[in-house]
């Protein structure tokens, strides 16, 4: 205690150019990627369309970043490694609408400060380079003709020497070498129609070209650089998206739900070419998933947000990963319904179909099924027994007649009419040879063949052999018509017998007093009994059985106050659909003819998020000719 008497006792003084540059440092460079972050950043505010990093011991030893920007003149040159010094902002207005990457003016400073950092640059008026070095001391710039084409070339040698403390918090080369290739890939990502190289020991690790700007989302250079960056398999387990409304433009890539991964570890998103992580945006994302991801299992994605940047504040963070939306509520209603519509196409590749009704009732049969054969409802199909039987009836009988796809070109009343029962005792099977449609006329998940211990649905489709998990399935699409039958009617409130009271913060108060009108919509009525204490006196109808419901009314008016919206209440509701949909789907053991099986197929095809169950698990898979031919060494 007497010793922090001591410090504070001590007068009031300016500190050292040196020690404020250290200070300083100490929020910007946290390891060798914060260095290529703001190295990189710069480089791309000039205006670069080639960057060239070269790394030795990841970075420790030497990280150098060269471009071919506008460069810096003479005569700005030791201005540039000074403190608050900047050419992207002279005035409040500026920053109001700042697009740049950088421009606090501190990151050279702050580097040059725990290293020794060289600077050599050259512009398009000057034949003539000039080169700046500094070593960390009295910050004292020493400027010196060097011949260099247009562009920069900073080189930063022995990270943190001067500042031996920071550098024992430095993890093993192999760790920083993974946030440096981290950083980069965020870099690449963030600017297409940029090239970027990366070399480590004098090896490449990437060599990313430019692309023009005119390259669309599917242009196979795109796909070439993603694929580099992310994987292969992230374009074929994704999902293009490009969304626009009122100025604002969210486009990229959504992985499926069965392409998710442990940790959040491939989650990129960026704000006018910035690489942010807000916590408003991660929320969007996670209520998109919410009903098609596995538990504990997180999203992969590559999301564009463009706006104007008037009304996003990059001003929130020394390090400018957080971003600040001026009407935060619209941005994330649009970021969430423009996931939640993408994400609820029916299948991969396909989007929503109309259910003719004939459809619609077949498939409407498996939902009165119970788990038991024996006591299910008597079915409009004809048994797998009755189809033994009348086989033979059919050998003798004329060709069945069946529908043809229309002469545009459409197929729906063609498949819906294969769904429907089968007439004059004529069991409903897969088109023959002869009858089959044309290849891209085949709906996506083909027609049934068998069903295998009563837990699978065999299928045949132009790829090849499709798995249907049955109760994943239909539970899927029974969940999907309860979720609509809820939506489409208002929520009840259910009155509480006794009115509960409620202890919150006095801010959870104010809240429940300003969203009134968006309670009443989801059913809930709140009272205030005093600055800290509210009365719960309606929740929805649907809930009324719910026991402990404090926690539920909490989070939803937590979410008011951080977002301005909630779906709290929709995903209990949900949790609520979500078990009704499992008990009264078809079960395990439940024999399905190939009729119910068809129709199975059909309203897949057209339910939406119809690819993963209730608890995020897949419902099909699919296995190519090509995947079965390597099973049985076709072809060696």
């Amino acid at each position: 205690m007497s010793q922090n008497l001591d410090v504070l006792n001590h007068s009031i003084h300016v500190l050292s150019p040196r020690l404020a540059n250290q200070i300083a440092a100490g929020e910007v460079v946290e390891r060798p990627a914060s260095v290529l972050k703001e190295l990189v950043e710069n480089s791309l505010d000039a205006g670069a369309t080639q960057i060239d990093i070269e790394l030795d011991q990841a970075g420790i030893k030497r990280l150098q970043v060269r471009d071919n920007g506008r460069g810096i003149s003479e005569a700005d040159l030791p201005l540039a490694l000074a403190r608050h010094a900047t050419s992207k902002i002279t005035t409040l207005d500026d920053l109001e609408g700042v697009a740049s990457l950088g421009f606090r003016g501190e990151a050279l400073a702050s580097i040059s400060s725990v290293s020794r950092l060289e600077l050599t640059s050259a512009t398009a008026s000057k034949a003539q380079g000039w080169r700046v070095v500094a070593e960390g001391r009295e910050m004292q710039a020493r400027v010196s003709p060097a011949p260099h084409p247009q562009g920069t070339t900073l080189v930063v040698r022995d990270l943190f020497f001067n500042t031996p403390a920071r550098r024992k918090f430095l993890r093993t080369e192999r760790t920083e070498l993974n946030h440096l290739e981290e950083t980069f890939r965020r870099l690449a990502l963030s600017r297409h129609d940029v090239g970027f190289t990366l070399q480590h020991q004098d090896k490449y690790l990437y060599r990313l070209p430019a692309l023009a700007a005119s390259e669309g989302l599917d242009a196979p250079p795109l796909a070439a650089r993603l694929g580099q960056l992310l994987g292969r398999e992230f374009l074929s387990q994704s999902l293009q998206l490009d969304q626009q409304a009122s100025g604002i433009r969210l486009w990229g890539w959504v992985g499926l739900p069965v392409y998710a991964r442990a940790q959040a570890d491939r989650q990129y998103f960026f704000v006018n070419g910035r690489a942010v992580r807000d916590k408003l945006v991660a929320h969007a994302v996670r209520q998109a998933y919410k009903d098609v991801l596995y538990s504990g299992r997180h999203p992969v994605f590559v999301l564009y947000l463009e706006l104007d940047p008037r009304v996003v504040d990059v001003n929130v963070h020394p390090t400018k990963h957080e971003v600040r939306f001026r009407d935060g509520r619209w941005v994330h209603d649009f970021i969430f319904s423009s996931l939640h519509k993408r994400l609820s196409g029916a299948l991969i590749g396909q989007e929503s179909l109309s259910v003719e009704p004939s459809s619609q009732q077949a498939a409407d049969s498996l939902l009165h099924s119970s788990s038991s054969p024996a006591a299910a409802a008597p079915s409009p199909w004809p048994t797998l027994s009755e189809q033994s039987a009348l086989s033979l009836q059919v050998r003798e009988s004329a060709p069945v007649q069946r529908p043809s796809p229309t002469a545009d070109g459409s197929t729906l009343a063609f498949y819906a009419a294969l769904a429907e029962p089968a007439t004059a005792g004529v069991p409903e099977t897969a088109p023959s040879t002869t009858q089959q449609p044309a290849a891209n006329t085949l709906p996506p998940l083909g027609y049934a063949l068998a069903q295998l211990h009563g837990i699978y649905i065999l299928a045949q489709n132009q790829q090849g052999l499709v798995v249907v998990d049955m109760h994943a399935a239909h539970e899927r699409m029974t969940y999907e018509r309860l979720k609509q039958g809820w939506l489409e009617r208002p929520l009840v409130a259910q009155p509480l017998l006794v009115p509960q009271s409620l202890s919150v913060t006095e801010e959870l108060v104010q809240v429940a007093q300003e969203q009134q009108a968006i309670l009443a919509d989801l059913g809930v009525e709140l009272a205030v009994l005093g600055p800290d204490t509210l009365a719960v006196r309606c929740l929805p109808a649907l809930l009324r059985q719910e026991r402990g419901f404090e926690p539920l009314v909490i989070a939803l008016l937590e979410e008011l106050a951080r977002f301005g919206t909630s779906h709290q209440l929709e995903a209990a509701i949900n949790e609520v659909l979500a078990t009704l949909a499992c008990h009264t789907s078809v079960r395990a053991g439940h024999q399905l003819s190939l009729a119910e099986m068809n129709a199975l197929l059909r309203q897949m095809e057209s339910t939406e998020r119809s690819d993963q169950c209730n608890h995020g698990r897949p419902t099909w898979y699919q296995l190519s000719m090509k995947d079965l031919d390597q099973l049985f060494l076709r072809g060696r």
